[in-house]
């Protein structure tokens, strides 16, 4: 039996609009991310089955998108899917940061072990993505069984981050893209998984 693992990054952000870096600052949608989001929606965009699950971050960001695209649905919150902490760059744009040699350090390494200072490394980020995508696939597998006499689909959807995604995608697929943010997708958008005996099979970008 098939079944399906929606990804979707959070519409966008006051930080977006700003050009800022940010991932742990709870930062809200702009008013132009939930008009984008509403538009998405409108236009039918966004998978959906009656038996779906849904997952966000517990971020304002992540909250606000499930609300606007499927409604006021329970829910629950995987905290390990959250974007990274750039630490003290978190809230800054290239132009705030530009010629501080701590950022100049941390912008220029080649070393994923390498955090920006009080943040979080790529290497680390790595990691908490793998332990939070992990606690997702037990849960959708948990939903699968639920699901199974009744002979529908199971529909896992979850709101996250841009870097979460992109995280996600590289471990599935590694060899794909060279350049680990190439999985991005722009905000409201994202990916269907489709997993087929235990395994994902297959993405669609949306």
């Amino acid at each position: 039996m098939k079944s399906k693992i929606v990804l979707i990054r959070h519409g966008i952000t006051t930080g977006n609009v700003r050009r800022l870096y940010y991932g742990a600052t709870d930062v809200p949608l702009a008013d132009k991310g939930e008009k984008q989001l509403e538009e998405l929606r409108d236009d039918g965009l966004y998978p959906i089955n009656d038996s779906a699950q849904f997952f966000t971050t517990g971020m304002l960001r992540t909250e606000q998108t499930l609300r606007i695209i499927y409604g006021e649905r329970e829910h629950e919150v995987i905290e390990d899917l959250k974007e990274l902490d750039f630490g003290i760059f978190e809230m800054k744009c290239y132009e705030e940061l530009e010629g501080n040699p701590d950022y100049e350090e941390w912008i220029s390494a080649k070393d994923e072990a390498m955090p920006p200072p009080n943040g979080e490394s790529i290497m680390n980020f790595k990691k908490r993505i793998r332990r939070g995508f992990k606690e997702l696939l037990i849960k959708h597998e948990l939903h699968i069984l639920r699901l199974r006499n009744r002979g529908e689909e199971a529909m896992s959807i979850c709101i996250c981050h841009g870097g979460t995604i992109s995280g996600i995608l590289n471990d599935l697929w590694p060899d794909r893209y060279d350049y680990f943010y190439s999985w991005i997708p722009d905000p409201g958008h994202g990916y269907v998984l489709t997993m087929e005996d235990g395994k994902i099979v297959s993405d669609e970008r949306f």
